[in-house]
């Protein structure tokens, strides 16, 4: 049985590592858990996962803000599925769910950024009738 939450305990948020690792494997297993809480508590961070049988197979990071341009909105920061699970419709499962979570939280919008050469998770976003509308600039400092 499929089940979507959002993750709250320690042992809840531990569990999403394998499938976030797919995505972020710069963040060891060690520091996951401590990277996520502050996260969660001081930037408005949420992790939400789909669990399949008591196994987490798809992971993502949300976060709702809001901005002068465009009103309030939903982030998905991460999205994430274990390898093995891809194609099995846990990833576009837990998009439907974010995106019926966002409008319970009255959001005007849903924002994603994407490395330019994550070419299937593109077709992916597209697929959901998401659009290109922005080029994103960053500067390291």
């Amino acid at each position: 049985m499929k089940r979507i939450k959002i993750a709250e305990s320690d042992e809840e948020i531990q569990s999403c590592y394998a499938a976030m690792a797919e995505l972020r494997p710069h963040i060891s297993e060690h520091e996951f858990l401590e990277t996520v809480k502050k996260q969660i508590a001081g930037c408005n961070f949420q992790l939400v996962y789909l669990s399949e049988n008591g196994a987490v197979k798809s992971v993502g990071g949300i976060r709702i803000g809001e901005w002068l341009a465009g009103g309030k909105y939903l982030e998905i920061e991460d999205l994430a599925t274990l390898s093995g699970e891809r194609s099995n419709g846990c990833g576009g499962e837990l998009f439907d769910w974010i995106v019926d979570y966002a409008r319970r939280e009255n959001c005007a919008q849903i924002k994603l950024v994407s490395n330019v050469k994550r070419f299937a998770a593109h077709r992916f976003y597209l697929k959901r009738r998401m659009i290109i509308e922005a080029h994103y600039f960053s500067m390291q400092l």
